[in-house]
């Protein structure tokens, strides 16, 4: 099965996960989606000092900049795995 399709897969069963992971599980699978369907951040820094939530996603997912989006893919499917046993 190519990377899209184990991708797309594993998106689907992130849904589907029995626990609710911890916040900094979220961040991670949300940099890594938004690394493989997007690529490097292309956005300006969110400009609230309180936005806490937007910051952290925005720091997640630069973190991540240079990875390929089939790296981060990969890095995707495989936390989804981890986290599914």
């Amino acid at each position: 099965m190519e990377i899209l399709s184990l991708f797309e897969k594993a998106v689907a069963e992130s849904k589907n996960l029995t626990e609710r992971p911890s916040n900094d599980t979220l961040l991670q699978l949300y940099s890594l989606y938004k690394q493989s369907t997007e690529g490097d951040l292309h956005t300006d820094p969110p400009s609230n000092p309180f936005d806490f939530v937007n910051k952290a996603k925005y720091e997640a997912w630069a973190s991540l900049k240079g990875k390929s989006k089939e790296a981060a893919m990969q890095d995707y499917i495989d936390l989804v795995t981890k986290l599914k046993s």
